[in-house]
């Protein structure tokens, strides 16, 4: 659940393949570029169609709209 007082915040994100997946799902995952408000091993929720390889090359960066939630 997201968190109540949490602003939205635009962030860019870049797609990376994960090497060990234990627990999570699929190879690409979505974090946040070094440099950003959040630190890189956040885990980003994120559409699918971001992690497809077939439609971008991992390391496409993305900008998106970002909240923190309490998972």
């Amino acid at each position: 659940m997201a968190k109540v007082n949490e602003p939205y915040r635009y962030i860019v994100v870049e797609s990376y393949e994960k090497q060990a997946t234990s627990g999570l799902h699929g190879a690409v995952h979505i974090r946040p570029v070094a440099g950003e408000l959040y630190p890189t091993y956040l885990r980003v929720e994120c559409p699918r169609e971001m992690r497809d390889t077939r439609r971008y090359k991992l390391g496409t960066k993305f900008r998106i709209k970002v909240k923190l939630t309490d998972r």
